[in-house]
């Protein structure tokens, strides 16, 4: 049965979602989250594709994108292989990493925006890690709005304030848009 074609944004911006197959961890120690935020970071500017949030949970990786003149896609089908190589050669592995191609929702306005970030930086609280998602360290909230964040916060906060991404509290549960 042939795949169903991705519902596109009529804004570019999209919550995407890649997961360990059979929800195995694909992050085992730091320099592994480093390796692909570093990654991320190169591709994002030899693309140009805008980062809005991320978080990076153990088994499973939220970004939210918004494309540029290159899409989404091209974007992932550098990542993920790059990732499962270096993945799989440090932990003398073989075969696949990701679990199917990523998925994506697309996010057609501001408010759905600040509902979704929040949503991705609620992930590590959900799953009981931490108390406040300012303290995980593997997600864009730890870093918002300081210096050294890797996320586009000049065109993020065009869209939507700081104050309204933090403001949406428990809103973001109530929408699980990958189930």
């Amino acid at each position: 049965m042939p795949r169903s074609s991705r519902i596109m944004s009529n804004t570019g911006i999209y919550h995407t979602l890649l997961r360990g197959i059979n929800q195995q961890r694909i992050f085992e120690e730091e320099s592994d989250y480093k390796y692909f935020l570093a990654k991320l970071v190169q591709i994002k500017k030899e693309t140009g594709i805008l980062l809005f949030g991320y978080c990076i949970m153990s088994n499973h990786v939220h970004l939210l994108l918004k494309e540029s003149e290159t899409r989404v896609e091209y974007l992932f089908r550098r990542l993920g292989p790059s990732y499962a190589y270096y993945f799989n050669n440090k932990y003398a592995r073989s075969g696949h990493l990701f679990q199917d191609r990523y998925k994506s929702e697309p996010v057609q306005d501001g408010r759905y925006l600040a509902v979704a970030i929040n949503y991705i930086h609620q992930n590590p609280v959900r799953a009981g890690i931490c108390g406040d998602a300012e303290d995980y360290k593997w997600s864009s909230m730890s870093m918002l709005g300081r210096e050294g964040s890797i996320i586009d916060e000049g065109h993020l906060f065009s869209l939507v304030t700081e104050n309204e991404i933090r403001s949406v509290g428990k809103q973001a549960d109530e929408i699980a848009p990958f189930k």
